[in-house]
């Protein structure tokens, strides 16, 4: 139940399902856009950008929560999808090269896994781009590709290999949670590679495939995720692939994740039906296309045609511990469970991986802003994900509570947002503040994170709140701020009057706060 929970989370936080909602102007129907609904205009205007495209150039498509719901409810707990959509993707389909991938800012998901996966759906030769303008884990990015794929072709994708390809996903996923991203990715990959090629159909032959693939590559398994991997690629063996159609990718995606494609045969470079890695069959990359600046700095990103590209931003998907690590973390968020602690020396722990190695990298921070900082994750913890004893710690008060519920979901995004804000006040330092005058407080971090915070709740003016308060009153939104604020007054030691304090009046007119110093 554990992992059904928090892979359903997953699935609803990136999935890109195809909606009705179809903008028709397009000059190329080869090449499709998807777009979450619940992105902001200028949101939705970033990830073009960062595609490099135009809405003349691309087929576009919205992709709302009920389509997800629709694609994904047999899978997961309907209560788990979620309520938004924001991920994004730019497929085009290719005639030759296999299914290559890139992707940026999806933390759980890697590149590997949608292209072995999106080989299971029928798709033979595609280029994909799958991408969201902040973080989320983007397991489900999958079914939108599926889909966008499916109408840039104009053919439908065989139904059962569309399920089988969302349930390796759930497979893989949960195997990741044990031994890491790229030994589940190695297992589930090579062990089916192996059984298509060889048209393997007896269970106990499947079964012997899997021990041998997990012990040469070093993984270790219990039976029952031996057991439940025998059995996906059983039906996998029934629906009957041709290995020529599945062969690139799944021995690319071997290369990539273990190195030992040489062992079941090693790629073929024939020049008139292959593609040389980050380069289009007809020219038009689109995975090199991209343009990174859009976005920011510290973008996750990872490509199967760059498999340095991970580390380079930050994603470590090389050992089973530090998968292990990444995965609690992505349970965490989901469920709304994470510990809200980092240890000193700057790595994660139990929390949310929404945001990456760099970005809550404290080891540039002093040993008195590492304090304030795990002081600050107790408060998100308790303020935005309902842990009661982590916010009555971090206020100093035993009878604190959290005067505004949000989901698991948005509590997590949330806590990442203001943690990250407040990570990048103590990496700034103070030496480029300028006053302008609208200075609330003495401390110029107070005033910094006070500015940083409006922009996440909606507050300034002309700004719109992140995505994970947009269905929240103004009035929630406002008291959400003014309780974090008074957080960060006690971590500085300073005190202001909040809105709602300021609209207390007496039947006098007195201001409460005034009639308290005249008491005094």
């Amino acid at each position: 139940m554990k992992n059904i929970k928090k892979l359903g989370a997953l699935l609803c936080s990136a999935c890109l399902v195809v909606s009705g909602t179809t903008i028709p102007t397009m000059a190329d129907s080869m090449k499709v856009v998807t777009l979450g609904a619940d992105l902001t205009d200028a949101q939705k205007n970033t990830m073009m950008k960062y595609f490099n495209v135009s809405s003349d150039q691309v087929q576009i498509l919205t992709i709302t929560n009920q389509d997800e719901r629709d694609h994904l409810s047999a899978y997961v707990p309907i209560e788990q999808i979620g309520t938004r959509t924001v991920s994004c993707a730019y497929v085009k389909p290719t005639t030759s090269g296999g299914i290559k991938v890139r992707t940026a800012n999806l933390n759980w998901v890697t590149c590997n896994m949608i292209a072995t996966s999106l080989s299971t759906s029928g798709v033979k030769n595609c280029e994909v781009v799958a991408a969201c303008p902040f973080e989320v884990s983007g397991t489900g990015a999958l079914t939108g590709i599926q889909m966008a794929y499916e109408t840039a072709t104009g053919e439908q994708l065989d139904s059962t290999k569309k399920e089988l390809a969302t349930e390796e996903m759930v497979v893989t996923g949960n195997l990741a949670d044990e031994v890491g991203k790229n030994d589940a990715t190695t297992v589930m990959n090579n062990s089916k590679m192996q059984v298509i090629q060889n048209n393997v159909q007896n269970a106990d032959d499947i079964y012997n495939i899997v021990v041998n693939v997990a012990q040469q590559n070093n993984v270790t398994l219990d039976s029952d995720q031996i057991n439940k991997i025998v059995e996906l690629l059983q039906q996998i063996a029934q629906q009957d692939y041709d290995y020529d159609d599945v062969k690139a990718t799944l021995e690319q995606v071997d290369q990539n994740t273990s190195g030992n494609s040489d062992e079941i045969g090693e790629v073929e470079e024939e020049e008139d039906d292959t593609v040389n890695a980050g380069d289009s069959a007809d020219g038009d990359d689109i995975l090199g296309s991209v343009d990174n600046s859009v976005l920011g700095g510290d973008v996750l990103e990872s490509s199967t045609e760059d498999t340095a590209l991970e580390q380079e931003t930050g994603m470590d998907t090389g050992s089973a511990d530090s998968q292990n690590e990444d995965s609690s973390d992505t349970e965490d968020m989901d469920n709304g469970d994470w510990d809200g602690s980092e240890d000193t020396d700057g790595s994660l722990d139990g929390s949310e991986t929404a945001d990456t190695a760099d970005e809550l990298d404290t080891s540039s921070l002093t040993e008195d802003q590492k304090t304030l900082f795990t002081q600050t994750e107790t408060f998100c913890k308790g303020e935005y994900e309902g842990d009661a004893a982590s916010l009555q710690t971090a206020m100093g008060d035993e009878t604190a509570v959290s005067t505004v519920v949000l989901d698991a979901e948005n509590g997590a995004t949330l806590s990442k947002d203001v943690e990250k804000a407040y990570l990048d006040v103590l990496k700034q330092g103070t030496e480029s503040y300028q006053a302008d005058g609208t200075e609330l407080y003495m401390t110029p971090e107070l005033n910094m994170i006070d500015k940083a915070l409006k922009d996440l709740f909606g507050l300034s003016e002309g700004v719109q709140a992140v995505p994970e308060l947009s269905e929240l009153t103004d009035e929630d939104r406002q008291t959400l701020y003014d309780d974090t604020m008074k957080f960060f007054q006690k971590l500085y030691n300073e005190t202001v009057q909040t809105s709602e304090e300021a609209a207390v009046e007496n039947e006098d007119g007195t201001d409460a706060a005034e009639e308290a110093e005249v008491e005094e």
